[in-house]
């Protein structure tokens, strides 16, 4: 079993779990925080990495076109650079079994994306280092989420990984004060002007940066456009003076990498 970056606790700010602003770090840019979701082959990991993406996710549910076994998230963590923020989602899974996965692995955190029970989410968050959980948009359980156990709540879309956009207005349900991760049909074309519209704390894509819907292979110019148009948004929103709630992220580059982007390249991969 690897450990886990020590560090991550504190690059994701969660000893101020409701509170808090950005790290304010010379050249770093943290008013939105991007998951690069759906990944399942080592080349897309680390050009996702390489691009300045802010964590990974890994998908673990059964049926998603994105699926991959333990064995093989395994071997591209083996080759991600030290400190890499890497996320495991389940939906509805049993709980010793996740647990399972997140020590074996040494997965920074977990995201769930089903239906699962108040008490088997405080379970799992007392074992995990960092939670996320997402809701559907129009879920009226989001409302009460900020009671709740995780660290970051995601809306998505109704049908998660379809690449559909739904009614931002939506966003208005969660309640304020918490880390809210925007996902559910972004690609490079929209994200900043989602970002502008409903200022969340994090963006998620998976759908909206590979090669073709479905494929489960990312296109480096997508993931270049998007990382570049999710910072360059946030970045304005904070040269503007604003700042996400709960933002109080150290850049996982800058605190694990010396501030410039990881060159996979450099270490011979």
């Amino acid at each position: 079993m690897r450990l886990r970056a020590p560090s991550l606790a504190r690059l994701l700010g969660l000893g101020q779990r409701n509170g808090g602003g950005p790290s304010g770090q010379s050249g770093t840019v943290n008013a939105v925080f991007v998951k690069i979701c759906g990944i399942a082959h080592e080349e897309d990991a680390l050009v996702a990495v390489a691009l300045g993406a802010d964590a990974l996710g890994f998908v673990f549910a059964p049926g998603s076109p994105r699926q991959i076994s333990g064995a093989a998230a395994d071997r591209i963590m083996q080759r991600l650079p030290r400190g890499t923020t890497t996320i495991g989602v389940f939906r509805d899974e049993r709980p010793e079994r996740i647990i399972e996965l997140v020590n074996t692995l040494g997965l920074s955190g977990v995201q769930l994306h089903g239906r699962e029970p108040l008490s088997e989410v405080r379970w799992i968050r007392q074992r995990v280092p960092l939670l996320i959980q997402a809701f559907h948009a129009g879920d009226p359980a989001v409302a009460s989420a900020g009671n709740g156990p995780a660290d970051v709540v995601m809306l998505d879309a109704p049908e998660p990984g379809s690449g559909r956009v739904f009614d931002w207005t939506l966003a208005e349900g969660v309640p304020g004060g918490v880390r809210f991760m925007l996902a559910g049909g972004l690609n490079a074309e929209n994200v900043a002007d989602a970002i502008f519209r409903v200022r969340p704390w994090g963006v998620d894509v998976s759908t909206g940066v590979e090669t073709a819907m479905g494929s489960g292979r990312k296109d480096p110019r997508k993931l270049q456009r998007f990382i570049e148009e999710a910072k360059d948004a946030g970045e304005q929103l904070e040269h503007a003076g604003w700042n996400p709630p709960a933002s109080t992220i150290e850049s996982v580059r800058d605190g694990q990498r010396g501030g410039a982007p990881y060159d996979w390249q450099a270490e011979g991969h």
